[in-house]
């Protein structure tokens, strides 16, 4: 494989001045780019073909035979597949993307476009939000969506209760600033404080909000373990209601006693888009999870925010309640059965905590293993700073069931990675390559085609993302071109810091940000605002 001339390549984005369309009518067989000889998986999920790709500025222009076309540079594409820029529909990238703007843990796996705040957190104001992004230049383009916990926490704060007619009014104004100021949609994250004291009405009222302006709502469920089914049953509900698309996101089965649950949940869903809800899903290829430590407390102990957490912990009347709440959760819900199976991932007060699980960190205290005693462990790390953590508790084949529906889409549920800081979930490196190499050339469980159609154009129509995610004429010219036999994870939960590989090259917005597979630090990427946006695009 070869790239003639590089640096003619590497400066693409100085090369072009022409629009789009002058540049067409005025040099048909002149290009700024061609990727030459490449199998094409348009991102339809229809079979791969054989073909050139013309690039003029920051659009595909023609896609056929092009070998007798002119261009500034071109790419040798041969025995690669030539796909779209993958769409990440989950993300927490606000964590990282200000310290690494070049996010190469993303783009190293072909994710060409990142969306921020999920699980009910997100900026606010949404405009000043984008206004910082496009000053800062980063590589992948940025959207967001508006995060139901963040407004309620504005107005109501953090307690347990309904929102008042003037407030509930406020939230619905604040929804509609955001949907205008170019958000994707709203999202939820009923698990967490303070969205887990939202009654389903409230979370009815804002959706209808954000489907005025043609969003979508997302949302983390109530909870993914025992209740699953329930929460499924909820967040189809409030879709249907609310008249707006429903994402169940990160789908999972969580704790053993649930695994298999998957068979009726998506029954629930499949019930659901054959009665006309238009509900789908997003999931993450790995079997353990990554939140806060507070996962394992009980919601209503965090009423309050963080001070009265603390106290109900040193309360000699809540403690017994509250601990036996959270041996709960870890011999049944994240805790996978056993304190091994919590691994703290991030810890800013103390980073001997990092990559050590609560069995080891009781031990190191002088005390027995058990659940009890990782208990109080998770008392002292909340008292002395929290943490975040991962939980292994999912099977492998619920996983495998969820990946196959057809409504489901690729996310990472994971920041941008800051290479060599805590002992992080592995998915913030290796998502996208993990599906295309475990998931579509071991195990078979997808073909080529599908995952990417899964990790592109599924997600590019979901949120109502224009013009990207298919390579088609016309379209923006965000590509990823990656050897299908070599394409890799390599970040694993025992060295989770280690970037993704067979990942070639990385087109976004016509330049290139990844050549011979290495970041170039191009810095190209775009504001993908809302579909009900009232700026000017």
């Amino acid at each position: 494989m070869s790239i003639p001339n590089l640096t003619k390549v590497l400066l693409l984005g100085f090369l072009c001045t022409l629009p789009l369309t002058q540049a067409q009518v005025a040099t048909p067989d002149q290009f700024d780019l061609i990727i030459r000889n490449g199998k094409i998986v348009d991102g339809s999920g229809n079979p791969w073909y054989e073909a050139d790709v013309g690039i003029v500025d920051d659009r595909i222009v023609q896609i056929g035979n092009l070998a007798n076309a002119q261009a500034d540079a071109s790419i040798d594409a041969t025995g690669l597949i030539v796909a779209p820029g993958f769409i990440d529909p989950h993300t927490h990238a606000l964590r990282g993307i200000f310290d690494v703007p070049t996010a190469e843990s993303s783009l190293l796996q072909g994710v060409t476009t990142l969306t921020e705040g999920n699980d009910g957190s997100s900026p606010w104001p949404i405009d000043a939000h984008y206004r910082e992004i496009e000053a800062l230049g980063i590589s992948p383009n940025w959207s967001v969506f508006v995060g139901q916990g963040t407004i309620r926490e504005q107005v109501i704060g953090t307690e347990d209760r309904d929102a008042t007619a003037a407030e509930l009014q406020r939230m619905r104004t604040m929804v509609a600033e955001a949907m205008q100021q170019g958000a994707l949609g709203i999202s939820t994250g009923l698990f967490y404080v303070p969205g887990s004291f939202t009654p389903t009405e409230e979370v009815v009222e804002l959706s209808r909000i954000a489907a005025q302006y043609n969003g979508i709502y997302i949302s983390h469920m109530r909870e993914e373990a025992a209740q699953l089914l329930d929460s499924v049953a909820e967040t189809i509900r409030i879709g249907e209601q609310a008249k707006i698309p429903v994402q169940i996101t990160h789908h999972k089965v969580i704790g053993a006693g649930n695994w298999g649950t998957s068979v009726a949940s998506l029954r629930l869903v499949d019930e659901a888009r054959s009665r006309g809800v238009d509900v789908t899903i997003d999931q993450y290829p790995y079997t353990a999870s990554q939140t806060s430590i507070t996962a394992l407390v009980p919601q209503w102990a965090q009423e309050g925010g963080n001070a009265q957490l603390l106290a109900r912990i040193d309360s000699q009347e809540t403690r017994p309640a509250l601990k036996a709440a959270v041996v709960e959760r870890i011999l049944f819900d994240r805790g996978g059965g056993d304190p091994k199976n919590v691994f703290i991932s991030r810890s800013t007060w103390n980073r001997n905590l990092e990559g050590k699980n609560l069995a080891e960190l009781a031990i190191e205290n002088g005390l027995e293993p058990s659940a009890e005693n990782a208990a109080e462990v998770v008392f002292d790390i909340i008292k002395g700073g929290g943490a975040t953590a991962v939980y292994h508790a999912i099977d492998s084949a619920d996983i495998d069931r969820i990946m196959r529906h057809p409504t489901t889409a690729i996310g990472s549920d994971g920041p941008v990675g800051v290479f060599g800081e805590g002992a992080p979930h592995p998915r913030q490196y290796g998502t996208f390559a993990r599906v295309l190499g475990h998931y579509v050339r071991e195990r078979g469980v997808l073909t080529l085609e599908e995952a990417v159609r899964k990790m592109s154009s599924q997600t590019a129509q979901r949120l109502s993302i224009r013009d990207r995610g298919l390579l088609v004429q016309g379209y923006y010219a965000d590509i990823a071109i990656f050897d299908a036999q070599a394409i890799s994870d390599m970040s694993t939960f025992e060295n989770p810091h280690q970037y993704a590989v067979g990942m070639k090259y990385v087109l976004v917005n016509g330049e290139l940000v990844v050549a011979a597979g290495q970041h170039t630090g191009r810095r190209p990427g775009r504001i993908l605002h809302g579909p009900g946006y009232s700026g000017s695009r």
